[in-house]
């Protein structure tokens, strides 16, 4: 029985026979997880006191000006799971294709797949708010022992194994699903462990709260410009409330804590969408409908899109389960 004191480990040990593949190399994965993201944080939490602020002044593959801390926390992620021989892939929003991990064992079983947002949000640490690291893992679809290929990597995010995100903030949390549930561990700076804080999280079915950059409401959808005024018209459980952090790994975790919804629709500056699928829609939407919510491109379902490419960008609309459908009957009504 899962108690509040419970540390994270020692629920990944408890919850393992839940796992449909229960050999333990998916508990060491996780682990190194959360070893990668205490190194992360601690970096994060000294941002001011040393030379880690601003940019890199690289781009990176999306077009998008890295700083310093996505470069660093993309290389703890890439070190730490290539390390433990636990890993045959990896691919990280921050770099151009993916990894393939080459272990010293020629006999090894490594199996599963990681795909990783380092540092999702991180033009917000300059100003100190928080920011974010996404992940998601899949089972390799080439044989065990081969070098992966681009097809282990583009598989719908149906087929996740598991998924999940720390959050930098007043407190550092780690959230996660392996499909049954989601639940969330607080870090205890003190001792460095993080401890079960938020079992069983569940999404409000409906909520007061829509996160949207409304700075872009003339480049969105008719169906999201619509939706987005029902959601601002006087009634008897409206006006919601607005709320956009600009982190996506802030907004849901409060979407998900109290209610609401998130959309990145695409428009004419972004037509395809801005998200990243595999790296941020993906591990999101899998975490949003584990914990009673919903996640779609405002038609399809994101867990059933199928990846054509390593980057690609989709549009985005997660959250309550009421409040996505209610932005589903606008898109479907108004369309583009």
């Amino acid at each position: 029985m899962s108690s509040k004191n419970q540390t994270l480990g020692e629920f990944i040990i408890e919850n393992q026979s839940a796992f449909r593949y229960t050999s333990g190399e998916l508990s060491r994965l996780l682990n190194s997880l959360r070893l990668a993201a205490k190194v992360v944080n601690h970096e994060v939490n000294k941002a001011g006191l040393i030379d880690i602020l601003g940019a890199a002044g690289d781009v990176n593959i999306q077009g998008e000006n890295q700083q310093k801390l996505d470069v660093y926390a993309n290389e703890v992620f890439i070190k730490t799971l290539t390390k433990r021989n636990i890993v045959c892939g990896i691919a990280s929003e921050e770099e151009d294709d993916f990894i393939a991990i080459n272990s010293q064992d020629e006999n090894h079983q490594n199996k599963y797949i990681v795909l990783i947002d380092p540092l999702d949000g991180s033009s917000n640490i300059d100003v100190n708010v928080s920011v974010g690291t996404i992940f998601s893992i899949y089972r390799g679809v080439t044989p065990v022992g081969t070098p992966v290929t681009i097809k282990d990597f583009l598989q719908k995010g149906s087929e996740q194994v598991a998924a999940g995100y720390i959050v930098y903030g007043t407190s550092t949390m780690l959230v996660y699903t392996t499909g049954h549930g989601v639940n969330g561990f607080t870090l205890n700076p003190a001792i460095g462990s993080f401890y079960l804080s938020h079992p069983n999280m569940k999404f409000p079915e409906n909520g007061n709260i829509y996160s949207v950059n409304e700075g872009n409401y003339l480049d969105f959808p008719l169906g999201i410009k619509k939706y987005i005024k029902y959601c601002q018209e006087e009634a008897e459980d409206r006006p919601y409330t607005s709320r956009y952090i600009g982190s996506l790994v802030s907004d849901f975790h409060r979407n998900m804590i109290k209610g609401g919804i998130y959309m990145y629709p695409k428009g004419s500056r972004n037509p395809n969408g801005k998200l990243r699928l595999l790296y941020e829609c993906n591990p999101m939407a899998f975490l949003a409908e584990q914990a009673g919510g919903k996640s779609s491109d405002g038609y399809l379902r994101t867990l059933d899109v199928m990846p054509t490419s390593l980057h690609q960008r989709v549009p985005f609309v997660c959250g309550s389960k009421q409040m996505v459908e209610k932005a589903e009957e606008f898109m479907i009504e108004f369309g583009e």
